[in-house]
């Protein structure tokens, strides 16, 4: 896996993954696709880290990820052992939290909230060494 080629995904404290794409522009899926094909081909567990704010997405890039999940929801579920969202409110992060079961379902990777970036990478740090969300 070649780190210089992501330009959505920060690799540089991998196998924590920072996403640092906008999906806000237009035409993002198609490259967001790429480099989680290429993050599942280093067959190395990770974590993906979500900074905060708005997730806005074209309805045509919701649709080439949501495809994209779903045709890989058993090959995420086994290498990326979360998707971590970093929700400083409180009450956005318990909204968000009760979204995660259906999510996990839809999609088969565990999703958590952290109120900041130091505690979603504790939370990484913690899977990755073999602890689960329960125990964290």
């Amino acid at each position: 896996m070649r780190i210089e080629q992501f330009r959505l995904h920060d690799l540089a404290a991998y196998p924590l993954v920072h996403f640092v794409g906008d999906t806000t522009v237009a035409g993002y899926a198609t490259r967001w696709c790429e480099e989680m094909d290429q993050l599942l081909a280093g067959s190395q567990p990770f974590v993906l880290i979500y900074p905060p704010g708005e997730r806005d997405e074209a309805h045509q890039d919701r649709v080439i990820r949501g495809g994209w999940l779903k045709r890989n929801k058993a090959r995420l579920a086994d290498i990326c052992l979360a998707l971590i969202v970093i929700e400083p409110d409180a009450a956005r992060r318990a909204d968000l939290e009760a979204m995660f079961p259906n999510l996990v379902k839809a999609f088969g990777t565990p999703q958590a909230a952290r109120g900041s970036a130091s505690e979603a990478e504790a939370l990484a740090r913690h899977l990755l060494e073999g602890g689960g969300l329960e125990t964290a």
